[in-house]
């Protein structure tokens, strides 16, 4: 049913609309919280809170305790890996520096830590507030403004979920040129799991291995939403990269988790 009146409210150009209703919804929601938050935590520099609510919920207190989760999950995940000694480490879209801003202080100095995202508001308010990472503008296209074998580590969490198919295709091309040689990538989609979440057409066009794009909205945005077969993502990151592991998301109490996948950037660029 959800993805039945989602689908509508996409065709009749509505759910921008809705998406903003939701917001103040979730304003009015959280506000007490929110304050308390604030109260207890006075030196936590938090973003707007539209911007907060784009990239991630409005809830001071999950963006705080769910991005320092996150930051050590991704270390812990790529660890058996990489050494981390005077490596470079990326976020690709990294929104408000929900996850980014941990980084640094799981690392010891010798590394160097980055963040990039499409939206310049975002960009700007990372500069100012972020300390110990280096944040750049890239466009919704790519390429970034990086050299070539860069970076040792990148990231991107629930990134290629709101980019068309062949966004999907350029944008890993360019992580790849990027990446140095044997570099790591871990990155997140809408797999199986989210089967659920989808009318019966999509559901036919992914179980032939094929994207599905929930579009007609701004593409980047947060209610642009694709799922990815993970047939469609091995053929993808198989032409330069090795997958390391492949954890298949699942439905838990909060929600579904997305597909979780480490890579290993080839010699073939």
């Amino acid at each position: 049913m959800k993805a039945t009146i989602s689908s509508a409210l996409r065709s009749m150009g509505l759910l921008h609309i809705s998406d903003r209703i939701f917001y103040l919804y979730q304003r009015s929601k959280h506000k007490k919280s929110n304050e308390a938050f604030e109260t207890s935590h006075p030196d936590f520099k938090l973003p707007p809170d539209y911007m907060m609510f784009e990239s991630y919920g409005l809830s001071y207190e999950k963006y705080h305790r769910d991005g320092l989760v996150t930051a050590q999950w991704i270390l812990d995940m790529v660890k058996p890996h990489i050494n981390f000694e005077n490596k470079k480490v990326l976020d690709w879209g990294c929104g408000p520096a929900r996850v980014v801003r941990h980084i640094p202080n799981l690392l010891d100095a010798t590394n160097q830590v980055f963040g990039t995202d499409y939206n310049p508001k975002t960009v700007q308010w990372c500069q100012q507030f972020i300390r110990h990472v280096n944040f750049s503008k890239n466009d919704l296209n790519p390429p970034t403004r990086y050299e070539p074998n860069t970076f040792d580590l990148i990231y991107g969490i629930s990134i290629f979920t709101h980019l068309s198919e062949e966004k999907n295709i350029t944008w890993f091309e360019e992580l790849i040129r990027i990446a140095n040689v044997g570099a790591v990538l871990l990155l997140t989609t809408q797999g199986d799991a989210y089967l659920e979440k989808m009318t019966e057409k999509a559901k036919d066009i992914y179980k032939k291995g094929e994207i599905v794009e929930r579009g007609k909205v701004v593409e980047g945005h947060r209610v642009y939403s694709t799922f990815h077969p993970p047939v469609f993502m091995r053929a993808l990151f198989d032409k330069h990269a090795e997958v390391l592991e492949h954890i298949p998301g699942k439905k838990k109490e909060w929600g579904i988790e997305q597909d979780t996948w480490v890579l290993s950037r080839g010699l073939d660029v």
